[in-house]
């Protein structure tokens, strides 16, 4: 197994050497984009594309996301700028997710045996682990509809924890919803100096109603 982590880390710096041949000014467009952090300069960016907008905000924000930084709000509100509010949040939230789903599976792959033999040390450890598999669902979920939380901290407390995979996904898909979808609409409203409590209203009420079938869920499917 450590071999095949090994091999693993190699193809990862392999693709990112292999875009840097093709591209050699797109990753330092990209990490440049990302030290600035500036809403408008990476909506010009991303619009820079034309026709591949779309395709390439998704693949950006994915990207970010993977990473957990830089905050994901500088690309959900960037996506609404260009595609407007519904669609922005639409994009912004599956590209998210898919990120996030990314790193869980990297993360796992790599440390999660390592967590499992420390965890196994300790009696205080071993019964969190066994809570994050009873109850990792909400407690995902609840964490991810939380604005303004770091994306790359819920990725590693997921990935170390014992929460499954269609778990997490459907957590960080349906908690993602409100909280990209406040973030993006208050980033949007500032930058556009525009106010309109109606659609954050719109979005809690959605978020609330995801959290009763979110209990459902859990009811019904989760052990």
């Amino acid at each position: 197994m450590k071999t095949v982590k090994i091999v693993a880390a190699m193809l990862i710096l392999l693709l990112f050497a292999v875009i840097h041949w093709v591209a050699p000014e797109f990753l330092p467009e990209i990490f440049e984009l990302l030290r600035h952090g500036d809403i408008q300069e990476t909506a010009e960016y991303i619009k820079s594309y034309g026709e591949m907008a779309v395709v390439f905000s998704f693949l950006l924000t994915l990207f970010v996301n993977a990473l957990g930084f830089p905050p994901a709000i500088i690309f959900s509100t960037a996506n609404t700028l260009i595609f407007g509010i519904f669609w922005g949040i639409v994009i912004s939230v599956a590209a998210e997710t898919v990120g996030v789903t990314i790193s869980f599976l990297l993360l796992r792959f790599f440390f999660r045996d390592a967590a499992a033999k420390l965890i196994s040390k300790s009696t205080f450890l071993t019964s969190i682990d066994k809570y994050s598999s009873q109850k990792g669902f909400m407690v995902m979920l609840i964490a991810r509809m939380v604005p303004y939380i770091p994306s790359g901290v819920l990725n590693a407390v997921g990935a170390l924890s014992s929460l499954n995979l269609r778990e997490y996904f459907l957590a960080s898909l349906v908690g993602k919803f409100p909280s990209t979808g406040i973030e993006a609409i208050i980033g949007h409203d500032t930058i556009m100096q525009q106010e309109d409590n109606t659609r954050i209203i719109v979005v809690v009420i959605l978020a609330i109603i995801l959290i009763v079938g979110a209990f459902w869920y859990e009811r019904k499917h989760v052990n």
